[in-house]
């Protein structure tokens, strides 16, 4: 793997030995060319981290900040490595996604754009943490009027049901991987255009 593209493009990517699964070179060009100009200068929150692939290309392509939230320790100590061989600044959180959720709701931070890339759910008992996103009141707070929110799921027949708070922008499969791009509208109370118009 490596940083497709900006002033750390072309640099590997060390990938975590545990159960992470680091989006793809593929999938990354094509979110990151449908996100386009929504990069530079943007805040950004990488939940779920693993090897920091999607917050590395973000600040490789000119983001402002990226905050990388990561529960795994030798995931997180993968991000740290990433992040000094590519000569890029981040903050890192090693801590449990939706308890931190909560914090950063607490002190008012907020966010242009968010990446959410779980675990994803392959067993009727597995937690499926990409349906808790898309229907989670806190994400939203998190959010500046018109930012985004991009969820890395498995490719399923069924959608994601959504909190009402999101603008769905676009949906596309990848082989197994499904990403959800959402919007949180500019304007309370904007209707929500019609995806498959």
């Amino acid at each position: 793997m490596r940083i497709i593209a900006g002033t750390a493009g072309g640099i590997p990517i060390k990938v975590p030995q545990t159960d992470t699964r680091p989006t793809t070179d593929r999938v990354r060009e094509a979110l990151f060319s449908m996100l386009g100009d929504a990069i530079p200068g943007a805040r950004i929150l990488d939940l779920f981290a693993g090897s920091g692939s999607l917050g590395l290309e973000a600040l490789s392509r000119g983001a402002q900040s990226v905050l990388f939230v990561e529960q795994n320790r030798a995931a997180a100590e993968v991000i740290r490595f990433n992040l000094q061989k590519a000569r890029l600044t981040a903050t890192l959180r090693q801590a449990e996604v939706f308890r931190t959720l909560s914090d950063l709701v607490k002190t008012s931070h907020q966010f242009d754009l968010i990446f959410a890339d779980p675990p994803y759910a392959h067993h009727r008992n597995d937690p499926d943490h990409a349906a808790q996103l898309a229907t989670s009141p806190l994400l939203p707070q998190l959010l500046t009027p018109g930012g985004h929110l991009i969820i890395e799921s498995l490719a399923s027949p069924q959608p994601l049901t959504l909190d009402p708070a999101w603008q769905l922008e676009r949906q596309r499969d990848y082989g197994t991987t499904r990403i959800t791009w959402l919007r949180l509208p500019p304007q309370p109370g904007l209707t929500p255009p019609d995806p498959t118009a």
